[in-house]
């Protein structure tokens, strides 16, 4: 029994380094076989693998939920059929830590209605992943949360509205929201709603209607910070993005945007706003799709299947991590895959979420330390809602009470 229980460990961490070996290996397509690599390579290999494998690992967009909620996917078994791009099997061989579920809210929702009962649905969906897997799925609603489940073996299991809309203009259902598990909320998606202008999108025309947040847009914002819930400036107007800078008392999100630099697409942030996010406190995590780390792809327009020769490559990837930390510094950059909301348009090697341990390793080939490495892959975003956390506890001590304000229509 004792020779048992000390090998058990040697066998798990034997088991984890050939998996991760192998995910690195696929990975990169164009490298030559296991076989024929240098010795140098197997070894920054393996040490992607053990320092992905002890690192928390967080994804701070999962667009799975739409799956789970539209065509009754479940996330207990591998996906075979190369439809999706996220499972639980998977999402081990990835080495992912938390998940932030999406709980997208299309913009047909504000035109339509519905959008508050869309998210509920939603939201239910995700706790009934997490009741039918709670060997390896838990809700988690703080960093303390995390940091316990990472510890336990198990993947945190979180959630972040994407689309404002979804709260129907309505501070008690944003507050109905937290409650249940919210724990960021992306203010616009590519449609203007009724307090806050948005980027639009590729092929979206963006509607300027406020000129960045209404006055009760501001409140949002407020009691966001209030609640503790980060705010996502991921989809909105510039004009939004300047207001919320100034608005906020928290640390701001961007949970899956890129580089406008890079990609001149709206969606993406522009440096100056990269060196605000820095001075806020703030982390932009690098959105994984085509038309967003591309620009021969964005300038081809969405939906437009892409030719092969714009397909992005993982060096485009890699090269909007690396302009955020040369922009904004280390401490300001996080993943943001969009895993499942981007129609298999990723960069081969980058095809699922099996594959985050390649960011470990593309990162520790450039150069970076590993502790430098642990800040992108979570350490980062964890900080950040830490900050924000804080704010909401020092707000509540001094009195702060919710705001009851309406819009005016």
């Amino acid at each position: 029994m004792a020779l048992r229980l000390f090998f058990l460990p040697l066998v798990l961490l034997l088991t984890g380094l050939i998996t991760v070996s192998v995910v690195l290996t696929k990975s990169n397509p164009g490298q030559s076989s296991p076989g024929q690599v240098s010795n140098e390579e197997v070894k920054m290999r393996e040490r992607a693998m053990k320092l992905h494998r002890t690192a928390i690992v967080v994804d701070t967009h999962n667009d799975i939920t739409s799956p789970i909620t539209d065509e009754g996917f479940d996330l207990g078994a591998r996906d075979t059929s190369g439809k999706t791009q996220t499972d639980i099997p998977r999402m081990k061989e990835g080495g992912l830590d938390a998940v932030f579920f999406s709980i997208y809210v299309a913009a047909k929702y504000a035109r339509e209605g519905g959008s508050a009962t869309r998210a509920f649905a939603m939201i239910d969906d995700v706790y009934e992943q997490v009741r039918r897997y709670p060997e390896s799925l838990e809700l988690a609603y703080s960093v303390a949360d995390i940091q316990r489940i990472h510890r336990s073996g198990k993947i945190a299991a979180l959630m972040g509205i994407e689309g404002g809309h979804a709260i129907e203009d309505s501070l008690a259902a944003l507050r109905m929201f937290y409650k249940l598990g919210i724990r960021y909320m992306t203010l616009t998606h590519t449609n203007t709603n009724n307090w806050a202008d948005s980027a639009g999108g590729i092929s979206i025309q963006a509607e300027k209607r406020h000129g960045g947040l209404s006055e009760f847009g501001k409140d949002v914002v407020g009691e966001m910070n209030r609640l503790g819930m980060m705010v996502d400036i991921s989809h909105v107007a510039d004009d939004t993005f300047w207001d919320c800078i100034e608005v906020s008392q928290a640390p701001l999100i961007a949970s899956h945007s890129s580089c406008r630099a890079l990609t001149n697409v709206p969606r993406n942030l522009t440096d100056d706003m990269l060196k605000a996010m820095a001075k806020n406190g703030g982390v932009v995590m690098v959105n994984f799709y085509n038309g967003f780390i591309n620009t021969e792809y964005a300038k081809a327009g969405m939906p437009a299947p892409a030719k092969a020769a714009d397909t992005a490559t993982m060096e485009m990837l890699m090269q909007h991590f690396e302009h955020i930390i040369k922009v904004a510094g280390i401490d300001h950059v996080g993943i943001g895959s969009d895993f499942d909301g981007v129609d298999g348009k990723l960069p081969p090697g980058m095809e699922d979420v099996s594959r985050l341990p390649t960011i470990t390793y593309e990162l520790l080939k450039r150069g970076y330390s590993e502790n430098d490495v642990k800040k992108v892959l979570g350490e980062n975003l964890l900080r950040a809602m830490a900050d924000v956390e804080k704010t909401a506890k020092k707000l509540q001590a001094t009195g702060a009470k919710p705001s009851f304000a309406k819009i005016n229509k």
